[in-house]
């Protein structure tokens, strides 16, 4: 008999649009207390300034109401498994999309405001089924707010490493969701039970091709915080230079990950 088929992990919409919100208000809180220097300092994405950075991040949810304004889509065309394999191919574009933004809003403080109150109200209101005609393609709102969090958290760890000691606080609920979705695209990337990936505290997937665990402690182990599991997943962070600066255990024959990551380019 083959193995039950695994339940898809599901998120409460509720916190989520809270932590969306939340963890744009910190980001919001900090852009506002940076200098001209400050903005000016690159990222390391390259070719792109801390301003640009922060622009960007209104970009990324800005686009929950410009996707409210359009007509629904007729049915839904990605899953939320699917939505971090299906961003690469707009990096070019979101690039010359947010310098253009970056560019023609210097007061910072103006756009924030502004997206942060249409962002409110399209939320107060919008029913989490409604489908968006998102770019990556046509998926609920639900489904695309669980992958604002991504955008937020990653980000807010890249304007962290822009900027020295400015620390923008993670909202937890925001930080255990991108994780959760990005190790359970990791699972759908290499499926099996073999390996079992931890990412305490939230979460524990199994993955890649092989012998099954059933008990005791599994012959295959990766650990790592969610920090460092989220620099794995999007490219900030070699496999290899985290297992050389300890910042992540690999034990046993297939727990080396290096080849399935990243898993967002």
């Amino acid at each position: 008999m083959p193995p039950a088929k695994k339940r898809a992990r599901t998120y409460d919409p509720a916190r989520i649009r809270t932590a969306v919100l939340a963890q744009f208000g910190h980001v919001r809180q900090a852009v506002g207390t940076l200098t001209d220097e400050q903005l000016a300092l690159p990222t390391r994405l390259e070719g792109w300034t801390v301003r640009d950075l922060a622009a960007h991040v209104t970009m990324a949810v800005a686009t929950v109401g410009r996707n409210l304004d359009r007509d629904a889509p007729a049915k839904a065309e990605l899953t939320l498994l699917q939505w971090p394999f299906a961003t690469a191919a707009r990096a070019g574009d979101i690039a010359g999309r947010t310098r253009d933004l970056a560019a023609a809003n210097p007061d910072l403080d103006a756009l924030y405001a502004g997206t942060e109150e249409r962002l409110a109200r399209n939320l107060a209101d919008a029913p989490g089924d409604r489908l968006l005609a998102a770019r990556t393609g046509a998926m609920t709102l639900a489904d695309y707010l669980v992958t604002r969090t991504v955008e937020l958290v990653v980000h807010t760890d890249d304007l962290n490493d822009a900027v020295p000691a400015l620390d923008i606080p993670y909202d937890r609920q925001a930080l255990a969701a991108c994780t959760r979705l990005l190790a359970d695209a990791l699972a759908a990337k290499a499926p099996g039970g073999s390996t079992e990936v931890r990412i305490p505290p939230y979460a524990v997937v199994q993955c890649v091709e092989g012998p099954r665990h059933t008990r005791g402690t599994p012959p295959n182990v990766v650990e790592t915080d969610p920090l460092t599991w989220i620099r794995l997943a999007t490219g900030r962070l070699a496999w290899a230079d985290a297992l050389a600066e300890a910042k992540v255990s690999a034990s046993g024959e297939r727990a080396d990950l290096g080849g399935l990551l990243p898993l967002m380019g």
